[in-house]
């Protein structure tokens, strides 16, 4: 069997993966750009190709049994050229991080840690009790609005509640009010969802449907002191749109970890956006990182060499998005 990981992201999933599955696999690790016809022959030549990208400018592996995507995203891939003997499928596991990833941004920007060390080391108490004027913020009973409730949302819902958040959900399925859920919106209703939290964290796949969900209308729906959440897709969120809002001070702020613009082998150090971004002082902005975790790249292996095995047993995979 050959097993091809194919691009840089795919080749981190690929260090001990061979020990997780039966002996004499033969596997290859293929960069992004495919350039040598060795490179093509292997890629052409795979029975599962382990990749967040496929479409016809690439060999076509006429063998190829399992299309296994590294990650929850597949906005990379063109179903229509994909072999007809072939299962694609994704894989989660990042839910834990991306949830933490978002609780910690939350709590980074009401409980000023990093200030009040800052302060003390100069001999500045500002953040001392015993006055109103030095008090910090809580999140404990503000509202956290979540668009899309997959692995992400769940989890993330879960660590709100905890927190003492109130948690409304906007989804294209309905979604029982309970707990965690205190109110649920249907997607028809988006405004009215916009306007109802203080936090709105956005999990929502990039699909036709979402493209520029979060537009000019929701950021003059929200709540002036609103905080945007994308842990998304960077397109699922309008780029002018949330320039534009957090330029006019239209929201409170936003964090920001998904973009518009991502580093290619030739230009490796590019801004995430063509829009100044950086110029302003109520975003946090980290660079697609809230999923990458050691636990997540473990959950990941495990679910991807389930997936082979199942495939070469000719049992049903897990997580199939086509084929199958």
């Amino acid at each position: 069997m050959r097993i091809v990981f194919y691009g840089d992201n795919a080749a981190a999933f690929s260090h001990g993966f061979a020990a997780l599955l039966d002996r004499g696999e033969q596997i290859a690790i293929l960069p992004d750009t495919l350039q040598s016809d060795a490179e093509h022959d292997a890629f052409a030549a795979a029975d599962v190709i382990i990749g967040n990208r496929f479409n016809a400018s690439l060999p076509r592996p006429e063998r190829l049994r399992l299309l296994q995507l590294p990650s929850a995203g597949y906005d990379g891939i063109d179903f229509a050229v994909v072999p007809a003997g072939a299962v694609v499928c994704n894989c989660f596991g990042h839910e834990n991080a991306i949830a933490e990833y978002v609780m910690a941004a939350l709590l980074q920007r009401t409980v000023p840690l990093t200030d009040a060390d800052r302060r003390l080391r100069e001999g500045d108490w500002a953040y001392w009790a015993g006055a109103p004027g030095r008090t910090h913020r809580e999140i404990a009973g503000t509202t956290m609005g979540l668009l899309g409730f997959g692995h992400i949302g769940k989890e993330v819902a879960c660590r709100a509640k905890a927190f003492g958040m109130q948690v409304h959900v906007a989804n294209r399925s309905p979604i029982a009010v309970s707990d965690p859920v205190d109110r649920y919106y249907p997607l028809q209703n988006l405004p009215g969802f916009w306007g109802s939290a203080d936090t709105i964290v956005v999990t929502v796949p990039l699909v036709p449907e979402t493209a520029g969900i979060v537009g000019a209308d929701a950021f003059w729906a929200m709540r002036a002191h609103a905080v945007l959440v994308n842990v998304a897709r960077g397109p699922v969120v309008d780029e002018h749109a949330l320039y534009a809002a957090l330029r006019e001070n239209r929201i409170g702020g936003a964090v920001i970890d998904t973009w518009y613009q991502y580093p290619t082998a030739s230009q490796p150090r590019t801004a995430p956006s063509a829009l100044p971004f950086d110029t302003l002082p109520n975003i946090l902005m980290t660079p697609h990182m809230s999923g990458w975790t050691d636990g997540t790249i473990r959950r990941r292996q495990e679910a991807m060499a389930g997936n082979i095995r199942r495939r070469m047993r000719g049992e049903v995979c897990e997580n199939v998005l086509h084929g199958g």
